[in-house]
């Protein structure tokens, strides 16, 4: 591994982010526009943080590209891999989160990144990995669109051999649970870490198959499900579970725990929270309603890149 691999993957992830951004804009009927936040890390570093509020089709949305670099490695990082303690370190990647205003279109998350620590001595080796992925959270779920969803995670990951889709996908609904509630936070879709299978050239062309597959995945529900009626009753539900994605973010999530760990940038590193969220003591749906539904049907283990509509 060399700086010069970490330079090329580096421009790939900043020409995603904006890509990501002219996508998600194209769909925006406000007007409104990502606002961009360049900033510093002290330990060494930075990134660019991109954020677009309170549109009528995009409550929130943020793209968020990083470069962090430090001296010591956070515990997130070690707790799998003691033998890198000590070691300097570069990550780099792009996060995704969108949260639509009509409860009717799906929240979606995605990043891509990569991590390497170079060797302190000639008698050790550079570390290197990629990781990433995507995944979708509706509120009121429809077949069709978690098939095409499903469809288009394996599509990203047919190059790579007929085993990585289900793998990723697997790995996705492991990770993507809220063992507290005992319940998948949504209906999935592709997630891995630690990779780098077949080396660099290999590792990287998947990394940025996937990076490119999200809004060729995404965009096209957004577009079908955004101007469907709701009301009241939507918009509480769809706060209710928010709440769900909250807790996972701040309990579980690996980026959330490294960037705050790492020292990054608090604003950035939250901007993944939505603007609108709620709690509600003991909730249940009513047996047979939409919100049912998405219980007893969509949150249980399926198969979607296999069925039909």
């Amino acid at each position: 591994m060399s700086l010069e691999n970490l330079q090329s993957v580096k421009s790939y992830m900043l020409s995603l982010q904006s890509s990501v951004c002219d996508g998600i804009e194209s769909l925006e009927d406000s007007g409104n526009r990502f606002i961009r936040d360049d900033w510093t890390r002290e330990a060494g570093g930075g990134g660019i943080t991109r954020v677009l509020e309170s549109g009528e089709t995009f409550e929130k949305a943020g793209v968020n590209f990083s470069h962090v670099m430090g001296d010591k490695l956070p515990a997130s990082a070690t707790a799998s891999r003691p033998e890198l303690a000590g070691r300097t370190f570069h990550a780099t990647g792009v996060s995704i989160v969108v949260h639509p205003k009509n409860p009717y279109v799906p929240t979606s998350h995605a990043n891509v990144r990569y991590f390497y620590a170079p060797a302190k001595s000639s008698d050790e080796t550079d570390v290197w990995w990629f990781g990433g992925g995507f995944d979708l959270t509706p509120y009121y779920g429809f077949k069709e669109d978690a098939i095409e969803w499903h469809k288009a995670s394996k599509a990203a990951c047919e190059p790579f051999g007929p085993e990585t889709y289900q793998a990723f996908k697997s790995t996705c609904d492991s990770y993507f649970f809220i063992e507290h509630r005992k319940e998948p936070r949504g209906i999935g879709g592709l997630f891995y870490d630690d990779y780098n299978s077949g080396g660099f050239d290999n590792a990287f062309a998947l990394t940025q198959n996937v990076g490119n597959q999200f809004c060729k995945a995404y965009l096209p529900i957004v577009i079908r499900r955004k101007n469907h009626q709701y009301g009241e009753r939507e918009r509480s539900f769809q706060a209710y579970r928010r709440g769900r994605y909250v807790e996972f973010n701040l309990v579980y999530d690996r980026g959330t725990l490294f960037g705050l760990q790492s020292g990054g940038r608090t604003e950035s590193i939250l901007m993944s929270l939505p603007i609108n969220v709620s709690w509600s003591y003991n909730y249940s749906p009513e047996p047979g309603s939409p919100e049912a539904e998405l219980y007893d049907y969509f949150l249980q283990p399926r198969d979607w890149a296999s069925e039909t509509p």
